[in-house]
């Protein structure tokens, strides 16, 4: 039986800081751990992709690409995830089933910027589900397993500029009436 005065941490359990360049008895004194002398043993270096003046490689090298931030990060489920989800008794077959209904039962971990249905796998029961989007072969299967698929209204197109034009010139029309009215 331990007591509190003998209470201790096991052997190697904290180990104390070394104290660099501290003289040589030391074994980290005179250049503290750095090697010999030069850039690199001394601070504030900055030294990484710099080539003695010449253009760097990563800026001689062509730009390429495009990262859209405003890209739509959505949650991916397979038909076969839901499959095994009701199967093990996660999901019950009954209501709607909406990204919150997935993310309590533990099928997705984030519902993100919605939920989105892929079609790997195969899907027997009927569910009715309210997603933010699916896959053409996934919005066939859920519809042949006896199943319906809500999802969001598409955007609308946006209007030509003979469109924009026509829609401008009602506006001005209908601005001048109504000056007119009020006089």
């Amino acid at each position: 039986m331990t007591k509190l005065n003998d209470l201790h941490d096991n052997p190697g359990a904290r180990k104390s800081r070394v104290r660099v360049g501290r003289g040589i008895g030391s074994g980290v004194g005179k250049t503290g751990g750095r090697g010999q002398k030069g850039q690199k043993s001394r601070s504030g270096v900055s030294i990484k992709g710099f080539e003695g003046g010449q253009m760097p490689l990563h800026m001689r090298l062509p730009k390429r690409g495009f990262n859209n931030i405003f890209r739509k990060d959505y949650a991916e489920v397979n038909l076969g995830t839901l499959q095994a989800a009701v199967d093990s008794g996660k999901l019950s077959g009954t209501g709607v089933i909406d990204a919150q209904v997935l993310l309590d039962a533990g099928v997705i971990t984030h519902d993100r910027d919605g939920v989105r249905l892929l079609g790997k796998g195969v899907l027997t029961a009927a569910l009715n589900l309210k997603l933010a989007g699916a896959s053409v072969a996934a919005k066939a299967a859920v519809e042949a397993a006896g199943g319906s698929l809500e999802l969001p209204a598409p955007k609308p197109e946006p209007l030509s500029r003979d469109e924009q034009k026509a829609a401008r010139a009602v506006a001005r029309e209908a601005k001048a009436a109504a000056l007119k009215a009020a006089k």
